[in-house]
């Protein structure tokens, strides 16, 4: 009887020590979440979600290894929420966000400023305040456009350097009527800068959410880059030839068509591969570079305007701005010379961001000469 009793305890140890066996890989696990959490592992970011730390860039995914002479201050994976809030916080994408989306704010209150400057039924000298509140550039009279005596008085100004307070007085008595030239381009084009920079700064904050949110928002930055290029073609061929409908509508079918090809080659996945960054910086330098076209041509036409040489001035300084910034953009410098360094300040992204709001801002003040002309001139 002692003998099968002790054999029932036997079997009742060894069975609990089972079920100990089997709890025990549990508790492990459980143990090591515990202590991946305390020392801010990479299990516990990822699995837990307590925590949401940045990390080095061998600890990236694949489609977030875009550069790899930037070391550190990477997020990656984040949920929505906290990379919304990262908007607000010091990682090596704060100033690539920031700088286009206070690019974006700028060009918003330029829009507004522009269409409070479209001649209306006003006095001259309360558009002309308006005008002096847009900007302090010497060519700000440009921008007022109200009527084709408005037009000869900025005219005066331009090329016998007329003092503001004389201006001012020749648009009071300015009275002769007339209809503005059509603004669609130069609006076309400032809706193109915005679209650019909000993706941009879209792409920037969200992408590292996850691989499909990176394929998406690169695409749509990618479509914002083409769009500053192909509305920065309108305001300065549609002006240009305003009274030559054949290569007004050839140059603006043909960048369009460009345009468009450029967003369908940026769909293809291998696009946004690390070692095609020079294909990319080709392929958005083609398309700029193509405006050498009709702006040769508007100085062949119109080469004794001081309107076209002004023009061509800006259009030459935007072009200067982009090809520095593309040049950077694939160099990947100067962090390519000291990596590590450039992390969180400085590096080529963030330098190619500000390349591209001085060029697109250089554009927008083209833009106003334009209008200028072509609301004296109109086809003459």
């Amino acid at each position: 009887m002692a003998s099968t009793v002790t054999v029932l305890k036997r079997r009742t140890t060894i069975r609990m020590s089972e079920v100990a066996a089997m709890v025990s890989p549990t508790s492990t696990t459980k143990s090591s979440l515990l202590e991946g959490s305390k020392g801010g592992g990479d299990v516990a970011k990822r699995c837990c979600g307590h925590k949401h730390e940045l990390v080095g860039y061998e600890a990236l995914p694949e489609f977030l290894k875009h550069n790899e002479f930037v070391l550190d201050y990477y997020r990656s994976e984040w949920p929505i929420k906290q990379a919304l809030l990262s908007v607000f916080a010091l990682h090596n994408e704060t100033i690539n966000i920031w700088t286009h989306l206070i690019g974006f704010f700028v060009f918003l209150a330029l829009t507004v400023c522009a269409a409070t400057m479209v001649p209306m039924e006003t006095g001259v000298a309360t558009s002309t305040v308006h005008l002096a509140n847009c900007t302090s550039d010497p060519t700000v009279l440009m921008a007022y456009y109200g009527t084709n005596g408005t037009a000869m008085a900025v005219q005066a100004v331009l090329r016998h350097n007329v003092s503001a307070s004389v201006v001012e007085t020749e648009l009071a008595s300015a009275a002769a009527a007339g209809h503005p030239v059509t603004r669609w381009p130069f609006y076309a084009y400032l809706c193109g800068a915005m679209f650019c920079l909000l993706m941009s700064s879209g792409c920037h904050l969200l992408s590292c959410h996850s691989e499909h949110a990176c394929y998406v928002l690169l695409r749509l930055d990618y479509a914002g880059i083409t769009g500053l290029i192909v509305t920065s073609f309108y305001p300065l061929v549609y002006y240009t030839f305003l009274c030559d409908p054949f290569y007004r509508t050839l140059y603006l079918a043909a960048i369009t068509v460009f345009g468009a090809a450029a967003v369908a080659v940026s769909m293809l996945p291998v696009f946004e591969a690390p070692d095609l960054r020079w294909a990319r910086a080709a392929l958005f330098a083609c398309m700029a570079a193509s405006g050498l076209v009709p702006i040769v041509h508007k100085l062949l036409v119109f080469g004794a305007r001081p309107e076209a040489v002004l023009t061509t001035g800006y259009e030459l300084a935007m072009g200067a701005f982009y090809l520095a910034g593309v040049v950077v953009y694939g160099a990947r410098v100067p962090e390519r010379w000291l990596p590590g360094k450039f992390d969180l300040f400085g590096h080529s992204h963030q330098l190619f961001h500000a390349l591209v709001i001085a060029g697109a801002y250089t554009h927008y003040q083209a833009g106003l000469v334009y209008l200028s002309w072509r609301d004296m001139d109109m086809c003459l």
